[in-house]
C-alpha cells in the first residue's frame, strides 16, 4: 500500500512540474511571436494551462492583453475563446452574472463559427451554474441540448459533466429512474478517467437511489464501491455513515451477521470521531436489528436514545422511521395503547413532510428542445412519463396508508361514541331542568368576558403610546443631553482660551467621538420613532450592494484607526432588491456596533453572497461577543444596551431598527456569537422582486 501512496505521490509531481514547463515553454514561446492570430493561439494555450493549475489572477492577465489584439484582428474564434475562458473563471469565482453574460456572448460566436463542440462546452457550463443556482429546470435543458455533440466526441472530462450534470438535476426533479441511468452513465466516464472524487459521488447517489427502489443488493454493490474509494482515514465520517447504511441494506436479508457487524463497526467509528449523523443512522439500524432477534429492551434502549438524537439534529427522515420501528415494537410486545401513539406521531410527520415538497416539474419542461427523443435517447418526454409512473405508484400507496389510517380513526370514534353516549346519559339524568339555566349563565359570562377583553385591549394599546412617549422623552433627556453637554463644555473652554495646544490635540478624539455618538443616537431615535408610528414605507429599487459597503466604511475609516481596529473588506459587485437608505441604515448601525465591541488590535469583516436566489450580507468582528442570555434580548422593540470596550453608550434602539428595516424589505437578520470570540451579524435580502 505504501508502495503504492508514493507512486501516485511521485506521478502527481511528475504532472505538476510537467505542466510548469509546459506554461513557461509557451510564455517563452508568446515573447518572441508576432501581434497576429498566432499568438493569440498561443495565448489561448497558455490561458488553459493557466485554468486548470486554479492560477485564475495570472490566465486573467494573458486574458486582458491577447482580447485588445484578438478585437484589433477581428479574430472571431480567438475572441469567442477569450470570452467563454473569462466566463469560467468568473463562475469560479461565483460571479454568475458576468459569466453567464460571457457565456451567452461566446455561444453567439461559436455559432456564427459552426463551431458544435465548442458551443456544447459552453451549454455544459451554463447548465452547472444553473443547478449550483438551484435552477433544475434550466439545468436540465442546457445539459440536454450538450449531451448529443458531446457522446460523439473524445472530450470525457466535458461528457463527465453533462452526465453528472443531468443526474444531478434529474434526482432534483424526482426523476430517479432517469437519475440512476445518467448516475450510472457518469461513473463509467469517472472511471475512465480515474476521477476518484466523482466516483464516490455517483456511487453514493446510486446506492441510495436503489435502496430506494429496494433494490438492496445493487445498493450493497455501490456502497462497497463508496468504501473502496474512502480507505484513507480522512475520510472516518463517510465510512462510519457507509458501514450503517450497509448494515441496514443486510437487515433487508435477514442477514443479521453482516448487518450487526457493518452496524456495530459503524456505530464504533462513529461514537470515537463524535459524527451525531452517522451514531443516529446506527442506533435507528441497531434498534431495528435487535426487535428482529427478539432482544426488546436492548431495541428499545436503543431506538429512545435515536429519538433523542433525531430531535436534537432536526433529522426528519430518521426520526420518521424511528416512529414506524418503535409502532412495530411496541405492537410486538401487546403495548397497543403506545403503538397508537406512534402511529399518530408517524403519520402527523409524515403529512407535514409531504406538504413541504415544492413540485419541482412545471409546463416549462413539456416544451420541445433542440433534442428530438427517440426510443433510445433521453429527452424530457421519458422523464415526465417516468415521473406519472412513479406518482401514480406513489398515490396507489398513500392511498392504502389513509385506508389504514381511517380505518384506525373509524374504530377509534367508534370507542369514543360509547363512552360519549354513556356520560351524557349520566348528565342527562343528574342535570335535568338545570341545563337551560347553566347555558344562559354561561352566555352571559361569555359576553363579559369578550367587553373585558376588548377593554384590556384599548388599556395596552395607551400605554404602549405613552411607553413610546416616555421613551423618547427619557433618551432625549438623558443620553443626548450627556453628548451634547461634553461638546458645550469643550467649546466653553475654547472661548475662555484655557486649553493649551497638546489639551487641545488630546481632547479632539474624545469631542469627536460624543459627536458621533450624538449623530448616531439622532438618527436611530428619529428612525425608531417613525417605526412606531407606522409611517414607514420602503421604495425597493435596484443597487450595488459593493457601492453602500464603500460609502459606510468610509464613514467610519477614521474611528476605527483611532481605536486601532483593522478592516478587511471582502464585498463583491452584487445587486440586492430593496429600499437602499433603509439598508444604508441597517449597515451604518451594524458597523457602529462591530466597532464599539471591539479593542485595539481586533478585527471587522464585512462581506456578502449569494444563496438560493437571495443576496446575504455580514458584518463580523473579533470583539468581546455576547453572552447566550443578551442574545434573545437583542432585537427586542425594548431599549437594551451595553457599554462599548471605550465606555461608549447607546440607545438600544439600532438593532431593534433593523430588524424592522429588513423586514419592511422582505428580508431576515440574525447572528451569531460566541462571548470572547466575536459576533457576525446576517442580512438577507431578495435579488427581485417578491411575487404575489
Amino acid at each position: 500500500m505504501r508502495k503504492i501512496i508514493t507512486l501516485v505521490m511521485l506521478l502527481c509531481m511528475s504532472f505538476g512540474f510537467t505542466q510548469t514547463n509546459e506554461i513557461d515553454s509557451l510564455a517563452l514561446e508568446l515573447a518572441f511571436q508576432n501581434q497576429d492570430s498566432i499568438k493569440v493561439d498561443t495565448s489561448l494555450k497558455l490561458i488553459e494551462s493557466l485554468y486548470h493549475i486554479h492560477e485564475f489572477e495570472r490566465a486573467m492577465k494573458y486574458i486582458i492583453e491577447i482580447e485588445k489584439l484578438s478585437n484589433t484582428l477581428g479574430y472571431k474564434k480567438g475572441i469567442a475563446k477569450i470570452a467563454y475562458f473569462k466566463s469560467l473563471i468568473y463562475a469560479q469565482k461565483g460571479d454568475y452574472i458576468n459569466a453567464i453574460n460571457g457565456y451567452e456572448k461566446s455561444k453567439n460566436l461559436f455559432n456564427s463559427l459552426n463551431d458544435t463542440l465548442h458551443v456544447a462546452k459552453v451549454n455544459n457550463s451554463i447548465g452547472l451554474i444553473e443547478l449550483n443556482r438551484g435552477n433544475f429546470e434550466a439545468g436540465l435543458r442546457y445539459s440536454l441540448r450538450a449531451l448529443d455533440v458531446l457522446k460523439n466526441t473524445h472530450h470525457k472530462d466535458e461528457l463527465n459533466l453533462a452526465y453528472s450534470n443531468l443526474a444531478h438535476a434529474c434526482y432534483n426533479i424526482k426523476a430517479y429512474d432517469q437519475a440512476i441511468d445518467f448516475y450510472e452513465k457518469a461513473l463509467l466516464v469517472q472511471e475512465a478517467l480515474n476521477d476518484s472524487k466523482g466516483i464516490y459521488e455517483s456511487s453514493s447517489k446510486l446506492a441510495e437511489l436503489y435502496s430506494n427502489k429496494k433494490e438492496h443488493r445493487k445498493a450493497i454493490d455501490f456502497y462497497q464501491k463508496v468504501l473502496a474509494s474512502t480507505e484513507s482515514s480522512e475520510n472516518d465520517s463517510i465510512r462510519g455513515y457507509t458501514y450503517t447504511k450497509l448494515g441496514s441494506e443486510y437487515l433487508q436479508f435477514n442477514d443479521y451477521n453482516k448487518a450487526t457487524k457493518y452496524l456495530i463497526d459503524g456505530y464504533n467509528l462513529n461514537t470515537r470521531i463524535k459524527n451525531k449523523s452517522g451514531l443516529l443512522i446506527a442506533l435507528n439500524g441497531l434498534g431495528d436489528l435487535n426487535m428482529q432477534q427478539g432482544r426488546y429492551r436492548i431495541a428499545e434502549k436503543q431506538l429512545l436514545n435515536a429519538g433523542e438524537l433525531a430531535k436534537t439534529l432536526n433529522n426528519k427522515k430518521e426520526l420518521l422511521r424511528h416512529y414506524k420501528l418503535m409502532k412495530s415494537l411496541d405492537s410486538i410486545r401487546k403495548r397497543f395503547d403506545r403503538a397508537f401513539v406512534w402511529q399518530r406521531e408517524y403519520y402527523e410527520l409524515n403529512n407535514s413532510l409531504k406538504k413541504k415538497e415544492n413540485p419541482v416539474i412545471t409546463s416549462k419542461l413539456i416544451t420541445p428542445f433542440d433534442l428530438k427523443p427517440t426510443p433510445n435517447k433521453t429527452g424530457l418526454g421519458q422523464i415526465q412519463k417516468i415521473k406519472k409512473e412513479a406518482d401514480n405508484k406513489k398515490d396507489l400507496i398513500e392511498t392504502n396508508k389513509q385506508f389504514d389510517k381511517f380505518k384506525i380513526i373509524f374504530y377509534g370514534l367508534l370507542a369514543a361514541l360509547a363512552i360519549v353516549s354513556t356520560f351524557l346519559v349520566l348528565i342527562y339524568l343528574k342535570r335535568n331542568n338545570n341545563i337551560k339555566y347553566m347555558q344562559e349563565l354561561e352566555e352571559k359570562n361569555i359576553k363579559i368576558e369578550l367587553q373585558n377583553e376588548a377593554f384590556l385591549e384599548q388599556t395596552k394599546h395607551l400605554e404602549n403610546v405613552n411607553n413610546v412617549k416616555d421613551k423618547l422623552f427619557s433618551i432625549v433627556s438623558h443620553d443626548l443631553k450627556d453628548s451634547l453637554s461634553s461638546i458645550n463644555g469643550f467649546i466653553d473652554l475654547l472661548k475662555d482660551g484655557s486649553l493649551s495646544r497638546e489639551e487641545f490635540d488630546n481632547l479632539i478624539p474624545e469631542l469627536s467621538e460624543n459627536a458621533n455618538n450624538a449623530s448616531l443616537l439622532l438618527f436611530n431615535l428619529l428612525n425608531w420613532s417613525k417605526s412606531q408610528m407606522q409611517s414607514l414605507e420602503p421604495k425597493p429599487s435596484l443597487f450595488d450592494i459593493q457601492e453602500v459597503f464603500e460609502s459606510k466604511l468610509k464613514l467610519v475609516e477614521q474611528r476605527m484607526e483611532n481605536k486601532g481596529i483593522t478592516l478587511v473588506d471582502h464585498s463583491l459587485r452584487d445587486f440586492a432588491y430593496a429600499d437602499r437608505s433603509m439598508f444604508e441604515i441597517v449597515i451604518q448601525n451594524l458597523l457602529a456596533n462591530a466597532l464599539k465591541f471591539c479593542k485595539a488590535g481586533d478585527t471587522i469583516t464585512v462581506s456578502n453572497h449569494i444563496s438560493n436566489g437571495s443576496c446575504i450580507v455580514s458584518v463580523a468582528d473579533t470583539g468581546i461577543g455576547i453572552s447566550k442570555q443578551n442574545l434573545d434580548k437583542l432585537f427586542k422593540s425594548s431599549s437594551f444596551s451595553t457599554v462599548g470596550t471605550n465606555n461608549e453608550k447607546g440607545t438600544g434602539l439600532g438593532l431593534s431598527i433593523c430588524k424592522e428595516l429588513v423586514e419592511l424589505n422582505n428580508g431576515k437578520i440574525w447572528v451569531e456569537s460566541t462571548q470572547g470570540v466575536g459576533s457576525t451579524f446576517y442580512v438577507q435580502l431578495p435579488k427581485s422582486r417578491p411575487s404575489e
